[in-house]
């Protein structure tokens, strides 16, 4: 339940990015294409939209993904989703047959390249 609310979170977070955030609609320039991410087995997936700088999204699995990240496991999707260093956790999860990528590999470093833009900002406090 935990993975299938991070996705639906995330789908939320990239929607609101991609209507206010200028750095992040720089990097949808010229993107016309669907990722998806989802579970080794498909039981939880969920596919992003990209189309005229805007990203949406919808749950189930998309017919014919740009890319698509399948974790083993909704438990081990959002442990890596939620870890402090993503790239490391994501690495090693390739490595060790965890997470596997179908499609286009240069896309995913693109998506991990968006994902910078999604963290919360820091409050100035005095």
């Amino acid at each position: 339940m935990k993975f299938r609310f991070l996705l639906w979170a995330l789908g939320l977070l990239m929607a609101r990015a991609s209507r206010t955030n200028a750095a992040f609609q720089q990097q949808l320039q010229g993107k016309d294409l669907v990722f998806q991410m989802q579970t080794l087995d498909g039981r939880i997936a969920r596919h992003f939209i990209v189309k005229d700088m805007r990203v949406s999204s919808r749950r189930g699995m998309h017919s014919a993904p740009a890319f698509a990240i399948a974790f083993k496991d909704a438990i081990y999707g959002f442990a890596t989703l939620q870890a402090d260093n993503k790239q490391l956790a994501f690495m090693q999860g390739i490595q060790e047959k965890n997470i596997q990528i179908k499609g286009n590999p240069a896309l995913v470093i693109w998506f991990q390249g968006l994902m910078k833009y999604l963290k919360p900002r820091k409050k100035n406090r005095p």
